[in-house]
Formats: C-alpha cells, structure tokens, sequence
C-alpha cells in the first residue's frame, strides 16, 4: 500500500471490541435455539432449499473446550464497498488463526469471478495489517458477477479443494448472500465438506431483520453523508439563494434519507415507503414540494434543503408498475430496442408493447428520463435507479408548478436551484468506530461459525444499541430471511429486503417533526465522523439503531 496518511496510520493501531464471550477466543459453545421458517413463500422456498432449510438459529456461549486441527478459509468480498469489509477480513483471520496457527486464509479476487476462475492470494498478518480499519475494498477487491450456475458451483468446488479450503465466507447485500445460500445448498446436496457462510453488508441498511439489527456500513455511511447535509444546509443558510436537492443512496429502501433527515433536519425528506403507502403520484409530490417553496418564500426565505431517496421512482405506484413492465420488456427485447436508431424510434416501440396507460405515461416523461429508464439492466435484470436523475425531474416539474402558481398570483419568490447526488462518498470512508468493532465481530464470529462445520448461515451480532462487550454473536439461517421475488421476467428466491417501518420509532420521531423544519430554518450540522474523544461523540450510535432499540 503506498501514500498513508497520518489518520491512516492511527487507525492501524485501534483494537477493536468484541463481545466477552468472544474474547477467549474462538472455542466456545454452540447453542442452537429454534428451527426458522422463510418469511414468505415457505413452500416455495422449501422445495428450493431442502437440505438448508429450517435450519435453528445459534449463538455462542462460553465454556466451549474445543481444540481445533488446521483449517483454511476462502474470503470474496461481493457487490458495491461498504465501510468495515476490511476488518470482517481480519476479524476472520484473527480468528482463524487462533483456532490453529497454521490454518490459511486465502481472499479470491474481484469478488465471485475471482472465486470461479481461481484468481486468490494468501492473507498474512503483514498484508492485512496495512488495511485494518481502513475503508474500501481494495484489499483484495469486489464484484458483481453472480454465482447461479452449476458449472460456476463445480469450478469453485474444485478451486477450494486445491487450496484445501474448508470454508467461504461471502461478504455482501441481499443478492451476494443469497448466491452464498444457494451455494451452501448445492454443496450440502453433493455432500460436499464444505461450509458457507454469509455476511450482511449494505450501506442501505436493508439488509436487517429481528435478528440483524443492521448491516455494516450503515452507520459509517450515513454519518458521512450527513456531514455533507449539514455543511450544504449551512451554506444554504449563509447564502440565503438557493434550494438545494440532494439525491441520497437507497435504492430499494429509504433508511438512509430517513436517518439523514433525523440528523439534519431538512425542509423536506421524501421517505419512498410512505409514498408507496400513500399510493402518491409524481404530481402529488410536486405539489407537496411546491407548497413547501412556496410557504418559505412568504416568509422570504428562498432558499431550502431537500432529499430524495434513490429508488424513490420505483415507489411512485404509476411509476413502480411501469418500470415492471419495463423490466420484463427489456429481458425480452433488450437487442431488438439496441438496434433501433434515435430515441424517438426506441420510445415508439417500447410504447407499442407497454399497456395503454403505461405508454401514455411513458411519453409525458422528458426524454431524459424516459431513456434512463431502459438503459442497460443491472446483473439481476432491474433498472439502474442510480443513473435515473430523480432529482433533477423533481426540479423540472416543481419549476413548472411554480411558474403556474406565480401566473396566478400564489407565488412571489425565486427558485434557484442545485442538485447533487451522495453515493460513492460514503462507500469507502474510514469505517466509524461502531462499524470497525461490527465488522470486526462479524468477521470473528463466520470463522466460529466455519471453525463449527455450520454451513448456510450468516453471521450475526445483535444488542448493538449496547456496549460492544454486551453484544451477542451467533448465526441466523440465511433461508430463513427468503421470499420469492421476480426477477429477469422469472420468480427467484432472494433474502428480503427490509424497508422503512412506518409504524417504527425513527419514522414517527421524523413525522412529528417534519412540519416544523419544513417552514423553520432548523438545520443541525453533525461534522465529520469522530473517532477519539469522549464516548458522546466517537461511540455514538445512529439515530435509527437508537430509536429501534430503546
């Protein structure tokens, strides 16, 4: 690794925390509890997973004796950086190592192909020490290709059995950890001794459940994007000229927003799990939005902070429906409309294959949006909502609204406006101290789980609204957290993504106060993250995690 900075180097040297009952070490006692069903779809989910499913949950307790003979373990780090996947890494080899000095930990590189076409180096204690508690994962580096066929199970097979790899532990999102379950099963189904376990990763935050009180990177995340918040809300404030529209990541659910929103205090959040809930319409949210502008502009204050989840589009319910259909008319003709010359050409016959109300809504999109929209799929064949400028639409149909109300007399002010979306900002940051003592435990506890012969489950640490030493490590059957969903036109099973609770405490405490901060000026300005200091400001947890779990 070369250019260390001097924060860099201080935080090589943090320790971080694990629970007690891991501090002897990995031998302890594993204590199974109930058998778990999928949260939906069990038949279905049954039959896909016979030999993983129903599987009981476990956690550790001590008084295990167990000595350990030589074992190696494989790592991949899968799908978009989060903070803290380089101490899951050394949690695993830290622990792997004190289960036997001489067990190996190899990390295959740029995610899942590394995996396939046996691309790997060994992990020592020199190489991983340059990258503990650091952010990114360039350690060894991630992907996004997806492990679904029975060729890609056999190579990988064959590649860890080379290494005498007795163990993967698939770091990543909902996506990446059910490939690690499908996988779990096909080896339990061939007899194979080979164990898999998953880690729950995500900046979104919607990788969490009863069991996984949050998946890391979360509180790094949006602690980072909340500073910048903050400092754009000051500079509103100073320049007293501008609206400012800020996209935030969160594709599939809006907790980011929410605890950005919680930490900032905007004139205007749009959580898109209320909207969906509230069957809103794009024109009820410029007219909401409008209203707000408006309102501040008697007062005379023109300027405001806004934000807007990244998936918002996709919770639109018109806007939701058409993208399905989208989704499986791009599956279908993605070559067919590729071919096809100017976007006048391709709108026209997409709009000719849509049902009647979705090709009318089709063509009143501006023609920017409307071509984002069949862009190229992501791996699991959905729209890029990332590369959709919700943001810069809203600004669009509000201006247009506002002129209106300005010709009849509503409105006297100015809107001016700009718009910014924070995503890679907060994905490689130096991970909070609640994420490097996370991960870290997390890391820890899937080598417990490998070092056991466990296979199928992911790793879990729950009470983390608690002191680290009170934390409860253990493992969660990944079948367990499975749905049925459709994807590239077909149903597949893939972990539920959990959304933002609108009966939950952290959306209540927003609703309660929304109304005020949308007319006031009542921003807060959090800074950057703290990592020394007293325990109030460099262990503080996230306002979401708090409010869940008071």
């Amino acid at each position: 690794m070369t250019g260390v900075s001097e924060l860099h180097k201080a935080r090589q040297s943090y320790q971080p925390k694990l629970p007690q009952v891991l501090k002897n070490g990995p031998g302890v006692k594993v204590v199974k509890g109930k058998s778990r069903e999928a949260v939906e779809d069990q038949d279905a989910i049954r039959a896909l997973f016979p030999k993983t499913y129903g599987m009981a949950q476990v956690h550790f307790e001590t008084g295990g004796k167990r000595t350990f003979s030589p074992f190696n373990i494989g790592v991949i780090l899968s799908g978009g950086q989060a903070p803290g996947g380089h101490n899951v890494i050394a949690g695993i080899f830290d622990a792997l190592k004190a289960c036997h000095p001489d067990s190996k930990l190899y990390g295959f590189l740029g995610g899942p192909s590394g995996l396939v076409e046996n691309r790997y180096r060994e992990l020592q204690e020199g190489f991983i020490s340059e990258y503990r508690n650091s952010g990114g994962f360039d350690m060894i580096g991630s992907g996004r290709s997806k492990l679904e066929k029975r060729e890609q199970y056999d190579a990988a097979l064959t590649n860890c059995k080379a290494l005498c790899i007795k163990a993967l532990v698939i770091i990543g999102g909902d996506d990446s950890n059910t490939n690690a379950a499908v996988l779990a099963e096909y080896y339990r189904q061939k007899e194979e001794d080979i164990s898999v376990i998953g880690v729950p990763k995500t900046i979104d935050g919607d990788l969490k459940n009863d069991m996984i009180e949050a998946s890391f990177g979360f509180d790094t995340a949006s602690k980072v994007y909340s500073e910048l918040v903050g400092n754009i809300g000051r500079d509103a404030n100073s320049a007293k000229k501008y609206w400012h529209i800020i996209k935030l990541m969160g594709r599939s659910a809006s907790h980011i927003a929410l605890e950005c929103a919680l930490r900032t205090h905007p004139n205007y959040a749009l959580i898109s799990e209320e909207v969906a809930e509230k069957s809103m319409t794009l024109q009820d949210i410029v007219n909401e939005f409008a209203d707000i502008v408006a309102k501040r502009a008697d007062k005379g204050d023109h300027f405001g902070i806004a934000l807007i989840p990244e998936g918002l589009i996709e919770f639109i319910p018109e806007m939701k429906s058409l993208i399905a259909e989208l989704n499986d008319l791009m599956a279908h003709y993605q070559n067919a409309v590729d071919a096809l010359g100017d976007f006048g050409e391709k709108r026209d016959f997409i709009c000719e294959k849509l049902r009647k109300h979705s090709a009318v809504l089709y063509r009143s999109l501006p023609a920017g949006i409307a071509a984002q929209l069949i862009m190229e799929r992501d791996p699991h064949g959905n729209v890029q909502v990332s590369l959709i400028e919700t943001e810069k639409l809203l600004v669009e149909m509000v201006t247009d609204k506002l002129n209106a109300l300005q010709a009849e007399g509503k409105y006297k002010g100015k809107f001016k406006t700009h718009t910014h979306f924070f995503g890679y900002e907060g994905r490689c940051s130096f991970p909070s101290n609640f994420d490097a003592d996370y991960t870290y435990a997390l890391g820890y506890t899937a080598a417990v789980l490998a070092a056991n012969g466990l296979s199928g489950y992911m790793s879990a640490v729950r009470g983390l609204a608690g002191p680290a030493d009170a934390w409860i490590p253990g493992g969660i059957p990944m079948t367990r957290m499975m749905n049925m969903e459709r994807r590239h036109g077909q149903n597949k099973p893939v972990i539920r993504k959990a959304l933002v609770d609108l009966q939950g405490e952290p959306f209540r405490v927003f609703a309660g106060k929304r109304a005020e901060w949308a007319i006031g000026t009542c921003y807060i300005y959090p800074g950057p993250i703290q990592f020394y200091g007293p325990e109030s400001l460099s262990e503080i947890r996230t306002l979401t995690l708090e409010l869940e779990h008071k």
